[in-house]
C-alpha cells in the first residue's frame, strides 16, 4: 500500500539526513492497492516537522531549501506559474493600454494563489521573467517568502530562436541576477518563453551550472536527462546526441491553461479559449488519476499562468481539482526538490515492462 501521505508533503531536508538516493520498494499499484489517505497537508496549520516557519506574507514556508524528498510511489505533482505579467504582451507587441491590463492582472492574482497554496501547505515554483520582477519587486519578494520556488523564464519572455549568443547570455545573466536580488538564492530552473528552446540555450544553462530545464515533452511523468548534439540526416534516422548533466522535467500543452482558458487574437489566428475550467480540470485529473494507478514515482508537471487560473470561478475550480487529487495520495513538490532528487540517481516514472508472450 502507498505510504501516506505526510504533512510536509515528503520533504526531508538535508539536516534531517543524507541525501541519498530514496530507496523504496516498486510496487504494482494495479494489484488492488488503495491510495493513501490525506492527511493534514491540506490544513492551513503549520506542517508538522519542525520545517516551516511563517514568512513576511503571514504565509507557512519552508525553513530552508535545497531539500531532497521522500519518495512517494503515488507519484509527484508539481504546481508551477508563468507569472508573465505584461512582458507576454510586449513580446507580442500589444502594448496599447487593453492587452497591458491583462498582463496587469497576473499581479491581482498571485496574492490570491498564494493563499491558496498556503491554505493546503503547498510550495510551487514560479517561473518570472526578469521584467515582472523589476515590475513587481514586492509581489516577487512575497512570492519567495511564502516557500515556494523562483525560477527563470527570459528577462522580457523573449522568443529564444533567433537570438544571437551574446544577447542570450546577457538576457540570461540579467534574469539570474533579477532572482538573486529578490529571493537571495541563485535559481536552479528553466523554462523557456512560449515553451520553445534551442540547442545554444540548452548550452548556455549548462554553463550557468542550471540544475533542471522544464521546456520539453519527451516524457509526462518521467524526468530525464537532456542531450546535446542530436543530428536529422534527411536521409535516416535520428543520430541521438550526448546525455548531459542537465535534468528535464518535461511539460505539455495538455496540461497548461493558457490554451483552454485565454482568448487571443493574433494577426494570422485565434485561439478561442475560454473553455470550461472544470472541463480542464477533468482532463488534469486524469492525468494525475492514472498515473498514480500506473506509474511508481511519477512527476506531473502542471502548467498555469497568474493571469488565466486567477479569476474566481478558476480559482474554485482548481481548489476542487487540488482536494480531489490530494485523495489519490499524490506529494505536491517544487521542482527544484524533484531535480535534487532525480540528481541523487533516484528513479522516477517507473512502469511496468509490457507482456509481449502469447497465450498457446
Amino acid at each position: 500500500e502507498p505510504a501516506a501521505r505526510s504533512s510536509a508533503n515528503g520533504r526531508t531536508s538535508p539536516n534531517d539526513r543524507n541525501p541519498q538516493p530514496p530507496t523504496t520498494k516498486h510496487t504494482n499499484k494495479r494489484a488492488g492497492t488503495e491510495p493513501a489517505a490525506r492527511s493534514s497537508a491540506s490544513s492551513s496549520r503549520a506542517p508538522a516537522g519542525g520545517r516551516f516557519d511563517v514568512g513576511a506574507s503571514g504565509c507557512w514556508r519552508l525553513a530552508s531549501s535545497g531539500m531532497v524528498i521522500d519518495a512517494n510511489p503515488s507519484g509527484h505533482v508539481c504546481l508551477t506559474f508563468d507569472f508573465d505579467g505584461p512582458s507576454l504582451w510586449l513580446q507580442r507587441r500589444q502594448t496599447t493600454p487593453t492587452p497591458i491590463s491583462r498582463g496587469e492582472f497576473g499581479a491581482v492574482a498571485v496574492p490570491r494563489l498564494l493563499r491558496l497554496l498556503a491554505a493546503r501547505s503547498i510550495a510551487a515554483t514560479f517561473f518570472v521573467p526578469g521584467h515582472t520582477i523589476d515590475t513587481y519587486p514586492e509581489l516577487c519578494r512575497q512570492i519567495a517568502d511564502a516557500g515556494c520556488e523562483l525560477a527563470l523564464h527570459g528577462y522580457a519572455h523573449e522568443l529564444n530562436v533567433g537570438l544571437e549568443r551574446e544577447e542570450e547570455v546577457r538576457i540570461l545573466s540579467r534574469s539570474i541576477e533579477a532572482i538573486e536580488r529578490t529571493s537571495g538564492t541563485r535559481p536552479v530552473g528553466y523554462r523557456a518563453p512560449s515553451g520553445d528552446v534551442t540547442e545554444q540555450t540548452l548550452e548556455l544553462l549548462i554553463e550557468e551550472g542550471m540544475t533542471y530545464d522544464s521546456s520539453l515533452m519527451g516524457n509526462d511523468y518521467r524526468p530525464y536527462r537532456v542531450r546535446l548534439g542530436t543530428t536529422f540526416p534527411p536521409d535516416g534516422p535520428p543520430r541521438w546526441g550526448d546525455e548531459t548533466d542537465l535534468i528535464e522535467l518535461p511539460w505539455s500543452w495538455t496540461l497548461d491553461d493558457y490554451v483552454y482558458l485565454e482568448f487571443v487574437t493574433f494577426r494570422r489566428m485565434l485561439m478561442p479559449g475560454l473553455r470550461s475550467p472544470v472541463e480542464m480540470f477533468e482532463n488534469f485529473a486524469g492525468d494525475v488519476e492514472w498515473m498514480a494507478r500506473d506509474v511508481e514515482h511519477g512527476v506531473c508537471t502542471v502548467v498555469f499562468h497568474p493571469q488565466v487560473i486567477g479569476r474566481g470561478h478558476r480559482l474554485l475550480a482548481m481548489e476542487d481539482w487540488l482536494d480531489r487529487i490530494a485523495d489519490l495520495g499524490v506529494s505536491f513538490n517544487r521542482m527544484d526538490e524533484i531535480a535534487a532528487t532525480v540528481a541523487t540517481g533516484f528513479e522516477f516514472g517507473i512502469e511496468d515492462s509490457a507482456d509481449t508472450s502469447t497465450v498457446s
